[in-house]
């Protein structure tokens, strides 16, 4: 059942590198610190998005290490929030999947859903915050697979850290894995197989776990900003763990030794 539950979850966000902004004049608009929200009808739930929204970049950019200046996201820099006042409108507006609940445009920086409450302002909305924030910090030029980018996004989500850990090792335990090594070149936008996509996001959390969990966020934060200043994935991980992690091999022995026998 929780293995269930962790999938309906990552089933509701997609992330892009490119998509049309829309245009604010026919909106109603509410301006907090780092986030314009854009909304249609429901004004609590701008308030509420608006206030969660400050929240989780306080905490994300801390959870990050992220060094902000003094004007980051702010006046004419926020990130523009689109509320679209239905599932149906928001689908007829930017011509995404038909289970997509929200997106993030990176280059725009601009996120998009629907006025919903199940799962939005726990889940989608830290996701795609964590996208943002994570790709202003370490950029595009370097070496970062998908599967961190969707790793860290995904453990910005409260409910998923509850549960990461039991839903892998229930697939581990059934040998379901990527060798860490195809982890790191899968480009899971271009795999169709729906399984195998809920594999690539369930590994993609778990490993950032181990990560975080068994070594702190203090080497986590210099192994993102290794890979920000153009370190390979490899070169990156031997600087942030010089005793404890010296390849590929080792981080993915260490890290199902850590699900499997971690309570």
């Amino acid at each position: 059942m929780r293995v269930l539950r962790f999938l309906a979850i990552w089933m509701m966000a997609e992330f892009l590198f490119l998509q049309p902004s829309f245009p604010a004049e026919s909106w109603l608009e509410l301006k907090g610190e780092h986030f314009i929200i854009y909304y249609l009808g429901d004004e609590e739930f701008a308030k509420d998005v608006s206030r969660y929204s400050e929240r989780y970049y306080r905490q994300i950019a801390d959870d990050l290490g992220y060094t902000r200046h003094s004007d980051f996201w702010q006046w004419d820099k926020r990130v523009k929030i689109y509320i679209h006042a239905t599932q149906e409108e928001f689908l007829k507006e930017t011509g995404r999947n038909n289970w997509s609940h929200g997106f993030a445009d990176y280059i725009a920086k601009e996120i998009h859903s629907y006025a919903w409450n199940e799962g939005f302002l726990q889940s989608l909305l830290p996701h795609e915050i964590t996208h943002l924030i994570f790709r202003d910090y370490v950029g595009f030029k370097g070496e970062v697979p998908l599967w961190l980018d969707e790793g860290v996004a995904q453990w910005e989500e409260p409910e998923k850290r509850k549960i990461v850990k039991e839903v892998m090792q229930s697939y581990l335990m059934n040998d379901y894995v990527y060798p860490i090594q195809h982890l790191c070149e899968l480009d899971i936008r271009n795999v169709t197989v729906e399984f195998a996509v809920q594999l690539f996001y369930v590994q993609s959390i778990s490993v950032i776990e181990f990560l975080v969990t068994r070594y702190g966020t203090d080497k986590f934060i210099t192994f993102c900003r290794e890979l920000r200043d153009g370190k390979s994935l490899e070169v990156a991980l031997k600087f942030s763990y010089p005793t404890q992690i010296k390849d590929l091999s080792e981080l993915e022995e260490q890290w199902k030794n850590y699900v499997l026998k971690t309570p």
